[in-house]
């Protein structure tokens, strides 16, 4: 397992942007497939994107996210961001990433079962 950490969440209007982070400690993280994850009050916990391994070519957004959020991932730095532009206040939730070793470059996952290393939760509140 890989340790994770999120960054970036923090209160803003909507119609607002916020770029999470999310930071891993394997230097082999380039193998390892991301999701980013949320759960908002009183809410299930949904997969909002997801990233292949590698050079994360395939990426998949829900449709509530979908032209708004946009996820990349830089692994020089270790690092796979949640852009995340037109903020709505339904977008208020605490955003988990989440990831697994997948030596195929060509598949991701957005099942939360599918992950064994999770971090810890950033906060995004957004104001209407």
């Amino acid at each position: 397992q890989v340790h994770l950490v999120e960054s970036g969440g923090g209160l803003v209007q909507a119609g607002g942007s916020l770029r999470l982070s999310c930071l891993a400690t394997d230097r082999t993280f380039e193998t390892y497939a991301v999701g980013w994850f949320r759960q908002g009050p009183g809410k299930e916990r949904e997969c909002v994107a997801s990233i292949a391994s590698f050079f994360g070519t395939y990426t998949w957004y829900a449709d509530s996210v979908k032209g708004r959020f946009t996820v990349s991932r830089d692994n020089d730095k270790n690092l796979v961001y949640l852009q995340m532009n037109s903020l709505k206040s339904e977008d208020t939730a605490v955003y988990f990433c989440a990831a697994r070793v997948t030596f195929a470059g060509d598949f991701y996952y957005t099942e939360s079962e599918a992950f064994g290393s999770w971090g810890q939760g950033t906060q995004v509140t957004v104001s209407s």
